[in-house]
């Protein structure tokens, strides 16, 4: 009876017997053909870029394999096992193009490429455990799976491929939104858990769905479980929006920068009482006191100079050695300068003297905040400092350049204040260790810079008449001028200033000194003409009639000056030197050395 049974049912049995072999079969050649793929992929040469057709087959040969599901227990563990193969060739090929990096020689799109094709096969070996499944005697195959994805999400976002990055993520998350969170005792799925959710929010943010980004970080605050690493994590990626929030100065971007520096605040102060080492604390405290200071500066920008100045005396009174941080004098000055209070302001300013920890950028704009805040009441303040910061650190000849502009200002030459100021830039550039600076031809374009800084400076009070600041600044601006050659011509202009200068002045003597040089260095009309000027002046009419004489032998000499000679003699009543002038012009009629015309 039994074989009777197994007679009539035989035909169905074969059957199915037969599918299940076929199916088997196919389940087989398909793993087979994925195998093959990632052998390719595990013997490539470290130096030749990944091919596309290996991520093309396997990508294939998965979406057919997936179609089959569910497998036997026996195929999921082979599934596992190449996914684990592909996983670690992408490791391998990931550490070559590493060390390959450090001696590019392939295209910046090549190197791109490679990265993409990698990203590609991590996607993949993350797509072949997720379809393996559960697999009896593997654990945590959830969680590696979701370890991968999450792995593979970072790689894609740092290419900024973000809707890829968020399609790993998503499905990372996916994968462990079951989870009891109060189950779960082991620190690396603990820390997945963190950073997936942190993963996806940066994604997030990328595309401009700051609301999502805010929604995920939010709900990460689920996962912190009591751990001072996972706070600090946290609360870094709050700090790096309100940093990214703060670089774009948008309308309403410092209180929302506030806001999210203010979180991680929060956070930090929460990790450091779950904090159980040494280490950790003093992380968290160094962290604590960088998201201080960048709410410090916002409420600078903001305008909210007392809770500047709170923040500034939170970071001084901690004991984490953040009062030598540079930029707290910085703060701390510009908080007491908004708020009018420029005693305060001074004492902070001094005290950089002496932290040699500040860097000539951050003190320098310092001086120039300083003295924009206090004007030209500040300007002995600011030529203090930097005087006193010449005796304790190096300073380049550009700083000096910056702050005697800042002191010399952009407000002209009119005033009691701008002749304070230019007085403070000729005793601050006068200075034989400012001088020293610019030696060298290392300091030649800031050499110019400054003696264009003083030049103009002492043009302007020239011009409003004010000759004896002008002389002084036009003498100083002599400082900044080679003893060469190449600069003779420079410093002879500089002379003849000078004259004009003390002839405006009445100082004679002086005047003549000054064009004596220039002709020795310059011989020309204008030397010639200015000796006669101060002839004249002196009421010496012999000596302006030889002078009349000297003019005409000039290389550059021109019948305008005989007529400039004969109207200056006039106005210093000295008739006979003015006859003189015109007699040496007709003269020159006389002899033929002109010749008239008649404009009809």
């Amino acid at each position: 009876m039994d074989l009777e049974i197994a007679e009539i049912s035989s035909p169905d049995h074969r059957q199915g017997h037969h599918d299940s072999q076929f199916q088997q079969q196919h389940h087989l050649h398909l793993v087979s053909q994925i195998e093959s793929s990632i052998k390719q992929a595990e013997n490539l040469s470290s130096g030749k870029p990944l091919p596309v057709t290996i991520s093309d087959d396997l990508r294939k040969y998965l979406n057919q394999l997936s179609q089959l599901a569910p497998f036997p227990n026996s195929l999921k563990l082979l599934v596992w096992k190449l996914s684990y193969r592909l996983w670690n060739a992408c490791v391998d090929l990931s550490n070559a193009a590493s060390i390959r990096s450090r001696y590019p020689s392939s295209s910046s799109s090549s190197r791109k490429d490679s990265a993409e094709e990698h990203a590609k096969l991590r996607h993949i070996a993350a797509d072949l455990l997720a379809v393996a499944g559960g697999v009896s005697g593997v654990p945590s195959l959830v969680i590696k799976s979701a370890s991968f994805y999450h792995k593979t999400g970072l790689i894609w976002h740092e290419l900024r491929n973000f809707d890829l990055a968020s399609t790993c993520f998503e499905k990372a998350t996916d994968l462990v939104s079951n989870f009891d969170l109060n189950t779960i005792t082991d620190a690396g799925e603990r820390k997945l858990l963190l950073d997936l959710s942190i993963a996806r929010s940066r994604t997030a943010w990328e595309i401009s769905d700051q609301n999502l980004a805010m929604t995920l970080l939010n709900r990460a605050r689920t996962l912190l479980f009591g751990l001072a690493e996972h706070y600090k994590a946290l609360a870094s990626q709050y700090m790096m929006f309100g940093k990214t929030v703060l670089a774009k100065s948008e309308s309403g971007g410092l209180s929302e920068a506030l806001r999210l520096m203010n979180e991680a605040l929060d956070l930090y102060e929460k990790g450091l009482h779950a904090a159980r080492t040494r280490e950790e604390m003093h992380e968290l405290k160094d962290l604590r006191s960088k998201t201080l200071r960048f709410v410090s500066a916002i409420h600078l920008q903001m305008g909210e100079y007392e809770s500047v100045i709170k923040c500034v005396k939170v970071l001084r009174d901690g004991d984490s050695g953040e009062h030598h941080h540079p930029s707290l004098p910085v703060l701390a000055m510009k908080g007491w300068l908004g708020l009018g209070r420029f005693m305060e302001a001074e004492k902070e300013l001094r005290g950089m003297v002496v932290n040699k920890g500040i860097p000539e950028g951050v003190w320098v704009s310092a001086v120039e905040a300083y003295f924009e805040a206090a004007g030209t009441a500040g300007a002995e303040t600011a030529k203090g400092v930097f005087l006193g910061l010449l005796g304790r650190c190096h300073i380049s000849a550009s700083a000096a350049v910056r702050v005697a502009h800042k002191v010399v200002g952009d407000g002209g030459s009119g005033g009691e204040g701008a002749r304070v100021r230019a007085k403070v830039v000729a005793e601050l550039v006068s200075d034989e260790r400012v001088v020293a600076l610019f030696s060298g031809e290392a300091a030649g374009k800031q050499r110019v810079a400054m003696h264009a800084l003083l030049w103009n400076c002492a043009a302007d009070h020239f011009r409003s008449k004010d000759y004896e600041t002008s002389a002084e600044i036009f003498e100083k601006s002599m400082l900044y001028v080679p003893y060469d050659s190449e600069n003779s011509i420079l410093r002879a202009k500089g002379f003849r200033v000078l004259c004009l200068c003390h002839l405006g002045l009445s100082q004679l003597d002086q005047a003549q000194e000054y064009i004596n040089e220039a002709e020795k260095l310059e011989p020309n009309i204008t030397a010639a003409f200015l000796k006669l000027k101060i002839y004249l002046q002196k009421n010496d009419k012999n000596s302006s009639i030889n002078q009349i004489q000297a003019m005409t032998t000039c290389l550059d000499f021109s019948l305008d000056f005989l007529s400039l000679a004969a109207h200056e003699a006039v106005a210093c009543r000295a008739l006979t030197v003015a006859v003189a002038a015109l007699s040496s012009l007709l003269n020159f009629y006389a002899k033929g050395k002109i010749k008239i015309t008649n404009d009809r």
